[in-house]
């Protein structure tokens, strides 16, 4: 296996990670068509590279689904009981950075037009 498409060894995540992922849902209704190991690492491959989901290799599976996926499971803190879980023993090290927007400082071209959409209008009729 490619190790920048599965960061996370099978070993690994069916020992610290999947009793998790399986506490949060219900066996009830069909079988998942793609493993959680799949969702796993295809999740952390958009955090790591900022592409878009539709962006998703093919290796993973069909990319609706994994949004999908995700985004239930983002709803119910999933995700922050595996990051805790996993930090508390000790198999990785997390460092939160929280940023506000009004602590940024930006290009003056970054905020568009002065004026907003009022000249961008006019200049577009022109």
């Amino acid at each position: 296996m490619d190790k920048c498409l599965y960061p996370v060894s099978q070993q690994l995540f069916n020992k610290d990670i999947n009793p998790i992922i399986e506490t949060a849902y219900s066996a009830a209704g069909k079988p998942k068509k793609i493993s959680n190991y799949q969702v796993f690492c295809a999740t952390m491959y958009i955090l790591r590279t900022g592409v878009g989901w539709r962006d998703l290799p093919k290796c993973y599976g069909y990319w609706h689904s994994i949004y999908l996926r995700f985004k239930k499971s983002s709803d119910r803190g999933l995700w922050w009981k595996v990051l805790v879980a996993l930090q508390r023993n000790k198999d990785i090290m997390m460092n939160i950075v929280m940023s506000d927007s009004t602590t940024m400082k930006m290009h003056r071209h970054g905020g568009g037009l002065k004026g907003g959409f009022k000249q961008e209008e006019k200049a577009s009729v022109v």
